[in-house]
C-alpha cells in the first residue's frame, strides 16, 4: 500500500476537501515548487480538529496561507498542507479589540480596524499574509509587529485539541514564536486604540503607497526574503556585496529592493533558493554577517537543488 492509501484508509470523512498530489505552485506567490501528498482545506473548526485527531502521528502538517512568504521546495510536501478557507476568514469588533480567523488577510483585519474606529493596526496592511502566518512568526512592518497587538491565539494542535493561549506564551522573538509544528492557529484577538477613522485610513494609504514604491509587489516573488540582523538592514548587506539583480537560472534578484528574489524566467524553487544561498555566501564573505532565512523553505529537495551548495561554494 502506498503512504497516500495508508493516509486515505487511515483518516475519517471530513465535511472539507482533501486532495492528494495537489499542485502547490499556484498558491504561492513564487509560483514554483511541487506537490502536497495532500491538500486538506477543512470545512470549520471542527472538521480540521477531527482531522488532525485522527492523523496518525507520524504524518507531518504544514498551515498554507497566502504563501506569501514561503518556497516551496519541487519534490512537494509531505504529509498534509493545511489550508483553511472562507469560514477562517471572519473578522469582528469587540470594544477594543477585533476578533480574527486565521484565514483572514492582514488587509481585511486592518480594514476592518478602521471600520470600527481602531488605530495601532495599520501596519497589516503592509503584512502580505493571513492571521495564521503572521500570528506564528510575529510578522511585522513599518515598526510594529504583531507582539505589540496579540491578546491571544486560538489553536488546533496536533492531537487535534483547541487551546487558546495569552500572547505572553508565544514567548516572541524578532519575527518567531514557540507555537509548535504542525499546530495551526485558526483565530486571534488583536488589540486597537480608539482613533479617528480619516486618519487611520490616510496611514494605510501611507504604508499601501511605501510598499508600491519600493517593493516589487506586481511580479512573483516572495516578500522580504533575509531577516535584519542585529545592527543592519538585510537589503542594505546584499547591496553592498553587489547582487543587485544576480541570478540563478530563471531567479533573479530584485534592482528595485534587494532583500526580495524573483521568479522572473520561469524559475524552479531551487533555483530561488540556491540565489538565496549565494545571496547568504556574498554578504557573509564582503561584510563578515550571516543572513538567517525569512522566508519559509518546506518540502523535498530533489535532483535540481543539489547545486544549493556548490553554487554558494564557487563564489564563497
Amino acid at each position: 500500500m502506498t503512504a497516500a492509501a495508508a493516509l486515505a484508509t487511515a483518516v475519517p470523512a471530513v465535511r472539507g476537501r482533501l486532495t492528494p498530489h495537489a499542485p502547490l505552485a499556484p498558491l504561492v506567490w513564487f509560483k514554483a515548487g511541487g506537490a502536497a501528498d495532500w491538500l486538506f482545506e477543512p470545512a470549520d473548526a471542527d472538521d480540521l480538529a477531527a482531522f488532525l485527531a485522527a492523523l496518525p502521528a507520524d504524518v507531518p502538517v504544514l498551515a498554507l496561507g497566502l504563501g506569501s512568504n514561503l518556497i516551496v521546495r519541487d519534490g512537494g510536501v509531505p504529509g498534509v498542507v493545511v489550508r483553511l478557507g472562507k469560514a477562517f476568514g471572519k473578522v469582528a469588533a469587540r470594544d477594543e479589540v477585533l476578533v480574527c480567523g486565521g484565514g483572514a488577510s492582514g488587509i481585511s483585519v486592518s480594514s476592518a480596524a478602521r471600520d470600527a474606529g481602531l488605530a495601532g493596526l495599520e501596519f497589516l496592511r503592509g503584512i502580505p499574509g493571513t492571521v495564521g502566518g503572521f500570528v506564528r512568526m510575529n510578522g511585522g512592518a513599518y515598526g510594529r509587529e504583531v507582539a505589540d497587538v496579540l491578546v491571544d491565539c486560538t489553536l488546533i494542535d496536533r492531537q487535534g485539541r483547541v487551546q487558546v493561549l495569552p500572547a505572553a506564551a508565544l514567548a516572541y522573538s524578532y519575527r518567531h514564536s514557540n507555537l509548535a509544528d504542525g499546530s495551526i492557529v485558526i483565530g486571534a484577538t488583536l488589540r486597537g486604540t480608539p482613533g479617528d477613522r480619516i486618519a487611520i485610513q490616510a496611514e494605510m494609504d501611507r504604508i499601501a503607497a511605501a510598499r508600491e514604491a519600493s517593493q516589487p509587489l506586481r511580479t512573483r516573488t516572495g516578500g522580504s526574503t533575509f531577516k535584519n540582523p542585529p545592527g543592519h538592514k538585510a537589503w542594505e548587506l546584499v547591496d553592498r556585496a553587489g547582487c543587485r539583480g544576480l541570478r540563478v537560472g530563471g531567479a533573479e534578484v530584485s534592482a528595485k529592493h534587494t532583500n526580495f528574489l524573483i521568479n522572473a524566467h520561469r524559475a524552479t524553487s531551487a533555483d530561488i533558493e540556491a540565489l538565496g544561498e549565494l545571496l547568504r555566501a556574498h554578504v557573509a564573505r564582503s561584510a563578515g554577517v550571516q543572513l538567517e532565512w525569512e522566508i519559509q523553505r518546506v518540502g523535498r529537495v530533489n535532483g535540481p537543488a543539489a547545486h544549493l551548495a556548490t553554487q554558494a561554494e564557487a563564489l564563497a
